[in-house]
């Protein structure tokens, strides 16, 4: 007898009236609000603009779900093709099924091009966003939990997740399994803590600071790939994504070192955003130019007085001065 676990959702998706609004879609917009709000954050404390970051995820968000959506339909391309499958279900999104890896790749791409209208240094918006991408997975991850998918070998563990669902093919699937969406979300947690903390320790630029991310991310994902139990393509007993993950954490190593050597310390922060950097100037050179007005003459306070209280003091004798009390004490007695 499981005495607990963790529940699964009863559905994912709450109909308001004919719009179906699909919890897998919320974990994704939450996700990019909060890499759009900490990587903004990060980007003007580098010395960019406040807009840069949104007005470049106009371009790497729509290019990363297109490129997600892309990986996974390729390396699975068995769930949509082929006799009794049907291909229109690649179209379906809101359904799960988005690589990381194909997004990150594609979302770049779209960064890039965001990042030349703008005049921006790739490398430097990555690593101000980095932490954001991560903490951005993190969410999405609950997105599975909410599809009762990509859980994990079964478990006896008193947080397993408890799984009752129903597969397309008629399968019924019941039983405690590993929560491999929460092991992932906890670790993608922990690799933003990584990043902002190395970031502001090591002072990492020209990109570090997102190849640190890709690395330590990679670590964790290949752990809760080896969990997992839904059908995947396999070479020489591994997963795909789990080769996937072994080669890009290659990648990121090496990436980061030669940056190390090539370029070490941080941009200068008057490079990285030349639209910010001008309208920094013109705000100085503005505030420079203006004519300097009169030092403010401090009046004496005034004492506020009703009429009558004005009159009475008119009326009250005024007091001998020191001068008066000599010129008379001068008179002849």
């Amino acid at each position: 007898m499981d005495l607990a676990y963790i529940p699964s959702p009863s559905r994912g998706v709450l109909n308001l009236g004919p719009i179906p609004l699909r919890a897998y879609a919320f974990c994704i917009i939450i996700g990019v609000v909060v890499a759009v709000w900490l990587g903004s954050k990060r980007w003007v404390a580098r010395g960019g603009g406040r807009h840069t970051v949104g007005d470049i995820a106009v371009w790497a968000v729509p290019f990363g779900l297109v490129g997600g959506r892309l990986y996974h339909v390729v390396t699975d391309n068995q769930l949509y093709f082929g006799e009794g499958k049907h291909p229109i279900d690649a179209l379906k999104i809101w359904e799960g099924g988005l690589g990381i890896w194909g997004a990150i790749a594609f979302g770049a791409v779209g960064a890039w091009i965001g990042a030349r209208r703008r005049g921006v240094p790739l490398p430097a918006y990555a690593d101000a966003i980095a932490p954001g991408i991560v903490l951005a997975q993190a969410c999405g991850r609950w997105g599975n939990w909410f599809n009762q998918e990509l859980y994990g070998r079964p478990t006896t563990l008193p947080w397993g997740l408890k799984i009752d669902k129903t597969l397309p093919d008629g399968t019924v699937v019941q039983g405690i399994y590993h929560p491999t969406f929460l092991y992932e979300s906890i670790w993608c947690v922990l690799v933003a803590v990584l990043v902002i903390w190395a970031d502001k320790r090591f002072n990492l630029g020209h990109g570090r600071a997102f190849w640190l991310y890709v690395a330590a991310y990679t670590v964790g994902r290949f752990w809760t790939e080896w969990l997992r139990i839904d059908e995947a393509h396999r070479f020489f007993g591994l997963r795909l994504n789990d080769w996937t993950a072994i080669l890009v954490f290659l990648g990121s190593v090496a990436a980061f070192v030669l940056s190390a050597k090539l370029r070490p310390g941080r941009e200068d922060p008057d490079s990285i955003d030349p639209q910010a950097t001008a309208e920094r100037a013109e705000a100085a050179a503005a505030a420079e130019s203006a004519p300097a007005g009169d030092a403010p003459v401090k009046d004496a306070p005034v004492e506020s007085a009703s009429g009558e209280d004005r009159a009475d003091a008119a009326a009250e004798p005024v007091p001998d001065t020191p001068a008066k009390l000599s010129k008379d004490s001068e008179k002849p007695s």
